[in-house]
This record gives C-alpha cells, sequence and structure tokens, in this order.
C-alpha cells in the first residue's frame, strides 16, 4: 500500500486557484474503510481494483485509471481516491487493456492482455513524474494531453486576445483543431473571416467581399504571433489542478460510433433504456444498446431521393416523445423528422423551405412539449410552434429585442418558452400570452442551450462567455454564475431530477455539476483532453442520477456520478 502522503501541486497559476480551493471544499462521504467510500451504490461498485503512487510510494489522488474492453473496445475509467485507490463497477470477464488516461505530469501506463473476473485485484501502479521541475515539459507527448483552456492557460496573449478567441472560435470544434496549425497573418485573417462569416459549419453561405472587421484583425495577428510559421510551445507547461475529494467520485464509460467525421451533435434515451444521436454533417444517425455497445445506424432522410439538391447532410436535435417517436432536426436542408424507435421507420417528415436559407443554420434547436408541440424561431422575428400531427405551423412575434434566438426550452406542460439571444432573455407565459425581456449584467452571453428545472426555473448556458444564467418564471428574476475555471464556455445547461445543474465547459476536459443549494462546484473530470459536448441526456430513473452525452469528437459517453 501507497504511504498515505499527499503530494504538493506541481504548478498552480492565479488564475486556477479560485478553482482548486471551489473543488477542495467538496467532502468526500464520512464512512470510509480502507479509503474507499462505502455509501457507493452497488452497481457501480465490486469490479476490478487497486491503487497508484509514485514511484517513491506516496498515493496519488485523482488518476485516471481505465480499462478497455478487447471485445468490444467500450472504454471504462474511475479515479483514484486520497489514499490512491481506486474501484471499477463489475465489467463483463475477459482480457482488457489497463491504463492511465491523461497521466499529464507522469509518463504513460500501458499493460495489455489483463484478464479481469469480477472484483480482480490489479496490481499497484507506481507512476514516474516527467519532469523534477515547476512546469511540465512542452513535449508532443504532454502537449497531446492539453484541453482547450490549458492551451489558453499556456499561451502567451493580452486578455482582450483570449477573450475574443474564446469569444468567437469555441463551440464548433476543439482549440487543438485550430492550434495545431501554423500560418502567417494573411491566412490567419482569411480563415478567421470564413470561419465568422460562413452561416455554420458547412461554410458554404457568405460574402468573401465583406471586409474584416477590428475583431478579426486582432485575432489574426495574435494568431500568427503565437502560432505562426516560426512559432514554438511555451517552454514549460501548467496545467489544471488534479481533481479532488468529491470530484473522483465517478465512472465513465466511452463507446465508439461505426464512423469517423459524424460531428455527433445531441443524445436522448428511449423508454428501452437504448441511447439516440444525431450527427451534424452525414445524414446517418443512430442508436446505441449500452448493455453491448452495439450502434444500429438510420439514413435520414431515409431514401437519397428524398434528399434536398444541393443541401448539405445532417441531423442537429433530437428528442425521443413520450410514444417513443425519435425526432430529429435536418438542420441544412430544414426538416422536422420523427422516426419510430420500435420499428426503425421514419413515420412523420414536415418541411421548412419558406423559414430558412439553405445551407444555413436554421432549423434546428427545436423544444418539444408533453402533448407533442415543437417550438422554434427563425430570423422574421417569430417563434414558430408546429403540431407534430399535422405539421401546422403557428407564428408568435417577438414583441421585444429578440428577433431569433438560438435555442429555446419549454416547460413540460407548455406553459412557459424561454429562449435567449446576444444577452437578451425573452420569456412568454403562453396561459396570460405575457412576454417579457431580461438583460444580462454581463455585455457578452451569447446564450446557447438551456433546459427547465421542476420549480420552473429555466437555466441556459452562455457560449463564449462561460457563465451559467438562470431565470425564474415564478419571481422573473435572473441571476449569472461564475464556473471556477478560466477561459470557460459552455454549450448548454441542464437541471436534473435533484435540482442540480449539468453542464461542460466544452474546452476544458472537465464536466462541470452546479449545486444551486449549497452553490458548490463540482468538476468531474474526463478521459481526454476534450469535454466538446453539445447536448446531454440525464437519466432521472437512476440513482444517481446518469447523464449521457455524445462528444463532438466522436463517442458516447456515460457519466456515473458515485453521489
Amino acid at each position: 500500500m501507497f504511504r498515505n502522503r499527499r503530494m504538493s501541486i506541481f504548478a498552480v497559476s492565479l488564475v486556477t486557484i479560485g478553482w482548486l480551493a471551489a473543488c477542495s471544499s467538496e467532502t468526500q462521504p464520512d464512512v470510509m474503510q480502507g479509503g474507499v467510500a462505502q455509501d457507493v451504490p452497488t452497481h457501480l461498485r465490486g469490479g476490478p481494483q487497486g491503487s497508484v503512487g509514485t514511484v517513491g510510494g506516496d498515493p496519488l489522488e485523482g488518476i485516471g485509471v481505465q480499462l478497455i474492453s478487447d471485445l468490444t473496445a467500450i472504454r471504462t475509467t474511475v479515479y483514484t481516491n486520497e489514499n490512491g485507490e481506486y474501484e471499477f463497477p463489475v465489467l463483463d470477464e475477459g482480457t482488457y487493456t489497463l491504463r492511465i488516461a491523461r497521466p499529464l505530469e507522469f509518463q504513460p501506463y500501458v499493460q495489455e492482455s489483463v484478464q479481469i473476473q469480477g472484483g480482480t485485484e490489479l496490481p499497484e501502479i507506481a507512476l514516474e513524474r516527467v519532469s523534477d521541475g515547476e512546469f511540465l515539459p512542452s513535449t508532443p507527448e504532454v502537449v497531446a494531453q492539453l484541453s482547450g483552456v490549458e492551451w489558453l492557460m499556456n499561451l502567451p496573449g493580452t486578455a482582450q486576445e483570449k477573450k475574443l478567441f474564446s469569444n468567437q472560435c469555441t463551440h464548433c470544434h476543439s482549440y487543438q483543431q485550430i492550434l495545431r496549425n501554423r500560418f502567417d497573418e494573411e491566412s490567419w485573417l482569411l480563415i478567421v473571416r470564413r470561419m465568422q462569416r460562413a452561416g455554420g459549419s458547412p461554410l458554404i453561405n457568405w460574402d468573401p467581399s465583406e471586409p474584416p472587421n477590428a475583431n478579426d484583425r486582432i485575432l489574426a495577428s495574435w494568431l500568427a504571433r503565437v502560432r505562426g510559421p516560426e512559432s514554438e510551445y511555451p517552454a514549460g507547461l501548467i496545467t489544471l489542478p488534479w481533481p479532488q475529494g468529491r470530484a473522483t467520485r465517478i465512472v465513465i464509460t466511452e463507446y465508439e460510433m461505426k464512423r469517423q467525421l459524424l460531428a455527433p451533435h445531441d443524445v436522448h434515451g428511449d423508454s428501452q433504456g437504448n441511447i439516440w444521436y444525431t450527427a451534424h454533417r452525414t445524414p446517418y444517425s443512430g442508436m446505441l444498446d449500452p448493455r453491448t455497445g452495439e450502434v444500429t445506424e438510420y439514413r435520414i432522410p431515409a431514401t437519397r431521393e428524398e434528399d434536398t439538391e444541393g443541401a448539405s447532410p445532417g441531423t442537429h436535435r433530437l428528442w425521443v416523445d413520450q410514444n417513443d417517436i425519435v425526432w430529429f432536426s435536418e438542420q441544412w436542408d430544414h426538416y422536422l423528422t420523427g422516426l419510430d424507435a420500435k420499428t426503425g421507420e421514419i413515420v412523420k417528415r414536415f418541411g421548412f423551405p419558406s423559414h430558412y436559407r439553405l445551407n444555413s443554420s436554421g432549423f434546428s434547436n427545436f423544444a418539444m412539449d408533453d402533448e407533442g408541440y415543437v417550438y422554434e424561431t427563425n430570423n422574421n422575428r417569430e417563434m414558430i410552434r408546429i403540431d407534430t400531427r399535422t405539421g401546422e405551423v403557428k407564428a408568435y412575434p417577438f414583441p421585444g429585442q429578440i428577433r431569433g434566438v438560438y435555442d429555446n426550452t419549454i416547460t413540460r406542460d407548455g406553459r412557459y418558452w424561454v429562449g435567449g439571444q446576444g444577452n437578451y432573455l425573452g420569456i412568454w407565459d403562453t396561459k396570460s400570452e405575457e412576454y417579457w425581456e431580461y438583460q444580462t449584467r454581463s455585455p457578452f452571453i451569447s446564450f446557447s442551450r438551456g433546459g427547465f428545472d421542476s420549480q420552473g426555473v429555466a437555466w441556459f448556458g452562455g457560449r463564449g462567455s462561460g457563465i451559467l444564467v438562470s431565470l425564474d418564471t415564478n419571481t422573473r428574476r435572473m441571476r449569472e454564475y461564475f464556473p471556477p475555471i478560466p477561459y470557460s464556455t459552455f454549450y448548454e445547461a441542464l437541471p436534473d431530477k435533484n435540482g442540480d445543474i449539468w453542464v461542460a465547459p466544452i474546452q476544458a476536459g472537465r464536466f462541470l455539476r452546479y449545486i444551486p443549494q449549497t452553490e458548490q462546484w463540482i468538476a468531474y473530470p474526463t478521459p481526454e483532453p476534450y469535454s466538446h459536448n453539445r447536448r446531454a441526456w440525464i437519466d432521472n430513473s437512476t440513482d444517481p442520477v446518469t447523464v449521457w452525452w455524445v462528444d463532438h469528437n466522436g463517442w458516447i459517453v456515460r457519466m456515473q456520478p458515485l453521489d
């Protein structure tokens, strides 16, 4: 057993001190035996177990230990507690690869052909540091493990330059996809203009004659300075602090998909326990059976003859209704499509060609109430309500500043609608037909996606700003909450049955849980440096809840907190 002696942090910048304090304030349950919590749900314990420490014998907390099935390629990751100990749930008997996920300040560790059966006792893992100094070396192996947030922590630049970057270059893909390149300023300016002007990820609808603005030039100048043809990585690297306490109490399972470059976007579960997902840049969406890891694909639309001429393929939003009809938004050619989860047959398809421009981001982030009405907005300053039984559309013009929102959400009973644009949130009381708008104190929010909790409070993530916002339909009060991670940027916020809010800073390699009752944040680590979640689905039937999300880089992920 490794000696119970804590490590000191190898590097902490000023911007991460608040994050560390917030995480270290979380406490583990009181009942402990051998360093392992005894109140862990039985379905999340009883599998392979072991311990991790340094070569000198010190226990290591917050180390991700991963087992990868040779048969299914399913990856299961758990994290060590303060005594360096870990325990997996019971896994299928078979051969696995044992590895350390994101070792960062330690040398990689991989052991193949490990036989697993029940509660197999695994050998102690001793990790060797990559450096004895305060900073990590900027080797390709270490750089590849950095999250987008850690990239910005390490790159030089002014607050304005980094803020512009996180505001405008954050939600379509990872920072790594940008920063692994090297171009001169003129080339970066061409890229920035195309990315900012071309109407969504197809990058088709844009006017190349439109001149660059001041922000475009600031971004291009900074990118050329830090990622120009002759630029080098910083000599020494710092990272976010390792997870501690409650942040280590998580089981993460990752499932492979059948295709690469799908750009998966949303997930939603059906009544049979299957997880459906959308694919942003291909007609092939699908369904995961978590019991086997098998993925079944469905073409949307069903045949090539139904494809809109000249339209990019792809699905965006996803919703499974009470009858197990899986509703997809075909974003680029603007259809609402319903597929029967039991038969796999498409049963409904409604088009809205007059409301949106082909190949521009259009009919996408719809919401649905329990009566089967779908809500969406367009650029004509109106919210539209669609009857999924008939396809009938009714329009409600916005009476205030808002002209069209990226996302909108509706209470299950269809009483309250909320959506945001810029730093405004609009709310409709559909019973009284009253409408209000509220402006945030923060000047740049860019509201993304959200959801209602059981108390009638709407929660939204601020894209670019990384701010969590709530709007109470009862008190009409708006509040803003700031996460404990620098350079955060959110895509969504989703409440669970207990009122906790799940939100992923999509460039941080973390998944956050905000507990409003105690105003605490828990920052769960992810096994990979990305955490590019667009829309999670929370299974409230489990205890604790289960959080599903699909990473834009190509994994379906299940998160099971231990408390």
